[in-house]
Parts: C-alpha cells; structure tokens; sequence
C-alpha cells in the first residue's frame, strides 16, 4: 500500500510538472494536442525572441550584411546572450525534471496481476460490504430495542406514552 502512495505521488509531482508548462487543454482538446499546441507556442515564442532581439551578423565573408537594426530593437551581445543561457537553462532544468519523474514512474503491471489485484480488492470489497450490512442491521435492532426500552420505562413512570 505504501509503495502505491508512493508511485501516486510520483504520478501527481509528473502531473504537476506537466500542468505547469502544458497548461490545461481547452475544450474539446486533448491533453497531447495541447501538449504538442504549448510546446510549439514555447518553441515559436523562443524563435521570435532570437530572430527580432538579434542583430545581423555576418556569417560568410562573401556575404556582406546589408541590413541593420535599429539599437533600440535589438538587445546587446551580453544580454542577448545572457537571456539565451537563462532560456537554454530553464528549458533543460524542467526536461530533466519531467525526464527523472517519468523514470521514477513504476513500471506498469501484467494484464494478470491487475486482474488479480482487482480480484482481490472486489473480494475485500465484498467482506467490508458485508459487515457494513451486518453493523447497520445490529444498529437497528439495537436503536429498536432501546426505543422500546425507553416506551417500557417511561410508561411505567409516567403513564403511557403516545
């Protein structure tokens, strides 16, 4: 029992995890299309920054730059490259972190032993049910015979009751 809280955590801490970057599907979409719609948005949204925050550089000798930006729409090299590393980081951090959740995860069970788990669990099910049904049927009688006590007693003393 014990082990399984422990795999329902795990579970719970991928969710988790996966909640905070996929956020939740809207109406109608899968958690794996919105999955697959976040991580586009991430990677686009990544793209544009690196493309409209750059300046051009001059990649090939035989290739001069012919255009220029603006300074003001551009971020300078340090920062530039600074906001790269801080992106590059963040996205790999949560990687690993979603990576070492899903390797922690248990490996699923035979089809067999989930059917006898389930088997086992009915039965135990079954048993708890059953004394349920006893316990309520003895409260009944119990709450009946002390109705019929309390009826005796205060008749006696008080003359019948109605």
């Amino acid at each position: 029992m014990l082990t399984e809280l422990t795999h329902m955590d795990r579970i719970t801490q991928l969710q988790d995890e996966i909640e905070q970057v996929l956020a939740s599907p809207r109406p109608g979409e899968s958690l794996t299309t919105s999955a697959l719609s976040k991580l586009l948005t991430i990677m686009s949204n990544s793209l544009v920054y690196l493309t409209s925050r750059s300046n051009f550089l001059q990649v090939n000798p035989a290739v001069p730059v012919t255009k220029s930006r603006n300074p003001e729409k551009y971020d300078v090299a340090e920062i530039f490259e600074g906001n790269k590393r801080e992106l590059v980081i963040d996205l790999i951090a949560k990687a690993k972190q979603v990576e070492y959740l899903i390797q922690s995860l248990p490996q699923p069970e035979a089809e067999e032993e989930q059917a006898k788990r389930l088997q086992r669990l009915q039965e135990e099910m079954s048993v708890a049910d059953a004394e349920y049904a006893g316990a309520l049927k003895r409260t009944k009688s119990l709450h009946a015979q002390v109705s019929e006590v309390l009826k005796t007693v205060l008749s006696d003393n008080h003359g019948p009751v109605r």
